[in-house]
């Protein structure tokens, strides 16, 4: 997601097929899981040329888009995504897939963002329990 980091979809393409091509693909599984359809969509320049017309797209890097303050704040926060692109494939195995075909390519790419989302929900948790252990050590110090 555009705040939190949370992978909320994701998919793996049999082929090389241009990113243009697989932002409807993505949005719908999005819309999917989640409920609703996104309103506004943050993307790269690769997305040129897509086919989606429910949802906003934002290219980044684009005159019209960055008009005020609030979408250059959206565009800088769509660029620290880029890192959690980065962890998936360092963190997650998600760089090599030892599954095989394109069933295990689903898999390991399904497995991959799964496991994301539990190390954040893990390390919030983690958090959590040390705040209240604190509060607690505090108070018994009283």
């Amino acid at each position: 997601t555009h705040k939190s980091n949370f992978v909320i979809g994701i998919q793996a393409f049999p082929g090389n097929p241009y990113d243009g091509h697989t932002l409807k693909a993505a949005l719908d599984q999005v819309e999917q899981l989640v409920g609703r359809r996104p309103e506004v969509c943050y993307a790269d320049r690769g997305y040129r040329g897509h086919d989606e017309d429910q949802t906003k797209i934002i290219i980044s890097r684009t005159k019209k888009f960055m008009k005020t303050k609030v979408m250059r704040q959206a565009m800088k926060r769509r660029n620290a995504i880029e890192p959690v692109i980065g962890h998936l494939k360092s963190d997650t195995r998600l760089g090599r897939n030892y599954l095989k075909g394109t069933l295990g390519d689903k898999l390991n790419v399904i497995l991959s963002g799964a496991g994301h989302n539990f190390r954040l929900i893990l390390r919030k948790l983690r958090l959590f329990w040390l705040q209240i252990f604190y509060m607690l050590l505090i108070n018994l110090s009283v």
